[in-house]
């Protein structure tokens, strides 16, 4: 598969994912489950709609931990990174004309945040204020855990890959179901920037860089860690 068939794919697929479960935050009236639920069943539906083109990582820091893992190169790393990018704001940029057409208060906007980002009403509302370390540990260790899952399910080693989409996408829903209340959740810097972007919350864009940071950290880490579990380390597996 040419890598400009594997973009399109990833943009397309980070568009949905964005819309799907921004969108159902945003509009929707459904809870932390309702959002947790939405955005698992995007990646659900991209995992088997677009999986056999591109891998459907949909998501700058699962393509950091695959490519730390061995499985891509740096250019086609870059240029899911860029594809990306450009399908979450696209979507961002799609919901914020749709609220704009429904004369809604723009508000958070579904951004990530920590400590002061939740205000009193966020608070009553089910939100914590962690603080800026505990936001880190958090997104770093939920990204480690879903590349965890990710390499594994996707293994060609894999006896069951066909329910590769099933396991991450319900992985996803209960990352979302623990750290909605403390982050909104990120774990995916793509679906970060394009909310701080179009965000009314002067703290979306002063805290941005954590929800990248972190995210890249724990795919890092996990790309790392999956090889040595796996037997495939070169430092840590020697015969």
């Amino acid at each position: 598969m040419k890598l400009i068939n594997k973009m399109g794919a990833e943009c397309l697929g980070t568009f949905w994912l964005v819309l799907g479960g921004c969108g159902t935050a945003i509009f929707g009236h459904v809870g932390f489950l309702g959002v947790a639920l939405a955005f698992g069943l995007t990646i659900v539906a991209m995992a088997y709609g677009i999986g056999h083109i591109s891998g459907a990582h949909l998501n700058p820091a699962v393509s950091l931990g695959v490519f730390v893992n061995g499985r891509m190169t740096c250019r086609e790393m870059l240029a899911y990174w860029a594809a990306q990018i450009i399908g979450a704001i696209a979507a961002a940029a799609f919901l914020f004309v749709v609220a704009k057409a429904a004369n809604m208060e723009i508000g958070t906007f579904a951004a990530n945040g920590y400590g002061d980002f939740f205000g009193a009403a966020d608070v009553e509302a089910g939100y914590q204020q962690i603080s800026c370390g505990g936001a880190f540990l958090v997104e770093a260790l939920l990204t480690f855990v879903f590349l965890m899952v990710i390499l594994g399910a996707t293994d060609a080693k894999h006896e069951n890959g066909k329910f590769a989409g099933l396991a991450i996408g319900l992985t996803l829903t209960l990352i979302h179901l623990i750290s909605i209340p403390l982050t909104n959740t990120s774990v995916n810097p793509a679906r970060s920037i394009s909310q701080a972007i179009f965000s009314e919350n002067a703290l979306a864009m002063p805290q941005l860089w954590l929800f990248i940071v972190a995210p890249f950290v724990g795919a890092v880490l996990a790309g790392l860690c999956y090889n040595c579990l796996n037997g495939e380390c070169k430092c840590c597996c020697k015969k």
